[in-house]
């Protein structure tokens, strides 16, 4: 989604009710992710807790080794202050709008595509989120992890090889050279106002039936945001989120239908 605010190393941290991996536990608890794997008809295996912490820790340590390198996040890596910083605005942020997610990818496709398994793709990944704690959860849905910058794109490489992700497919991509209608889900967490270009070509890359799912904050900004944008993005829809020790922070998913009688959500 564009060049990413350079991290900020010096910006304070909050303090948080708990340590990071009390916090990591607590939030899923709190997401509603069961403790053990569960099977769904149309996504097969939802991880539960007892699978996820384990892979979600391991992700941690390669965020926390490499991030001074490839200037990833900006919770100052390897303090115990950054990894809880980590776990809740990035790990749990990303996961808080699951069950939309998961609704999302359930919904059946039009005519050609209607038997094609559900996938997603994670536009402007950076670090990987939302696209790797997604595809951690849900093993059997594949996840493309698109990214402009050469030296991310090895980390996410990096990453799908330490933790075994097979679903996980990176492309080393702008938004525009990437497959056009490929998609059921197209997500992104937006640290810029979507503009008309970039709304084009990101609708370009969902499957007949899909749609994009933006992670947004306040519901006042994204009604400024959408009214410049209203002819491109018709049927759009705002569906509010809980995102763990976080209730302080307004959070919301966007879904912008492929087309406007689609929306998926509504």
């Amino acid at each position: 989604m564009g060049k990413k605010p350079a991290a900020r190393k010096d910006r304070p941290l909050p303090v948080f009710p708990h340590p990071s991996a009390e916090l990591l536990s607590r939030g899923l608890s709190m997401l509603g992710i069961a403790e053990d794997d569960s099977s769904d008809p149309r996504l097969g295996t939802i991880r539960g807790s007892n699978t996820l912490i384990p892979l979600i820790q391991s992700y941690i340590r390669e965020l926390e080794l490499f991030n001074s390198v490839f200037d990833l996040v900006g919770a100052a890596p390897g303090t115990e202050d950054g990894r809880c910083d980590l776990v809740v605005r990035h790990i749990l942020d990303s996961l808080a709008p699951w069950k939309y997610i998961a609704d999302l990818l359930r919904r059946p496709l039009e005519a050609a595509d209607a038997s094609a398994p559900p996938n997603l793709a994670d536009v402007g990944s950076g670090a990987g989120f939302p696209g790797i704690p997604l595809a951690m959860l849900f093993p059997d849905v594949r996840v493309s992890l698109v990214e402009r910058m050469s030296k991310r794109c090895a980390f996410l490489e990096n990453c799908r090889a330490v933790l075994g992700l097979k679903n996980v497919e990176v492309l080393n991509a702008e938004v525009e050279n990437a497959t056009a209608a490929a998609y059921q889900v197209v997500a992104f967490r937006a640290f810029r106002p979507l503009e008309r270009p970039m709304l084009r070509s990101l609708l370009a890359l969902v499957r007949a039936g899909g749609c994009l799912a933006a992670w947004k904050a306040r519901k006042e900004k994204i009604r400024e945001e959408m009214s410049q944008i209203e002819k491109d993005a018709e049927g759009w829809s705002v569906h509010p989120v809980a995102a763990p020790f976080l209730e302080h922070e307004e959070r919301n998913l966007v879904v912008i239908p492929s087309r406007p009688s689609l929306n998926p959500l509504n």
